[in-house]
């Protein structure tokens, strides 16, 4: 039987793995994530509820849904969406994020199945889900177009994908990794790779050749003064996240 193909660098993952640990740690290495979440998770429940008609006031909203964290890193996504009652799956291609993650999941009482798999894998073993989530990981692999028809692949007919990324110009030059990696030093030196940053144009472009839908896209912009991050229908010079559909019969 023939190797699935990865679209995983391998010096990419080991960044990650060097900073397994400190997933969970609100000022460590990951400082800017944990200071992005309450944005990034405030995008994805809309869209999961609006999409799949939702109320965010219930106790369970996605109850019977699957979600797929791809990337998931210590599982600072997965967690929320499990207490939201979805099933979820968090895959990482770094098998040190895998340990970290299961732990704190174990401790906050969760039931989360993490695996060390890549989404090539996943979707050549047929694997379905109703929510892929796909966040700052496009930057990191070797072929975006591959890896997005992999999530593609995915996805129920008419499922959502939620794919966050960094603009490439010279204000996301200068802010996340002139500002973010040697000035602020929330991250290590050489975290990110300018070159590989998507505008948002060449984003949808890729998600439309892996056979997606583009519905949404937004910026997420960070306040210095409030040290707060907020959602912005046209900034998106910086950070940003889309929302896509596989297309499916009408329900």
């Amino acid at each position: 039987m023939q190797a699935t193909q990865t679209t995983v660098d391998p010096s990419e993952i080991a960044k990650f793995e060097a900073m397994a640990a400190e997933w969970w740690d609100p000022n460590g290495k990951f400082k800017p994530l944990h200071m992005l979440n309450p944005c990034r998770l405030d995008y994805i429940t809309n869209q999961i509820a609006g999409e799949f008609d939702r109320d965010l006031n219930d106790l369970r909203p996605f109850e019977g849904l699957r979600i797929l964290d791809i990337g998931c890193g210590g599982g600072l996504l997965c967690e929320p969406m499990a207490r939201l009652g979805a099933t979820v799956v968090g895959a990482d291609a770094a098998e040190g994020n895998i340990p970290v993650a299961q732990v704190h999941a174990q401790q906050s009482g969760l039931e989360i199945d993490y695996r060390h798999t890549t989404a090539e894998a996943m979707a050549a073993a047929e694997e379905q889900f109703d929510v892929v989530l796909n966040m700052e990981v496009v930057e990191h692999v070797a072929d975006p177009l591959a890896y997005l028809t992999a999530c593609k692949d995915l996805l129920k007919p008419n499922g959502l994908h939620i794919c966050s990324t960094i603009n490439r110009n010279p204000k996301s030059f200068a802010m996340a990794i002139v500002g973010a990696e040697y000035v602020m030093r929330w991250l290590p030196k050489g975290t990110h790779e300018w070159a590989k940053f998507i505008t948002p144009e060449e984003l949808f472009e890729l998600l439309r050749k892996a056979g997606l839908d583009p519905v949404d896209r937004k910026g997420f912009v960070f306040n210095p003064i409030t040290w707060q991050w907020r959602l912005s229908d046209r900034d998106l010079s910086v950070n940003y996240v889309t929302a896509s559909l596989k297309p499916g019969p009408s329900v």
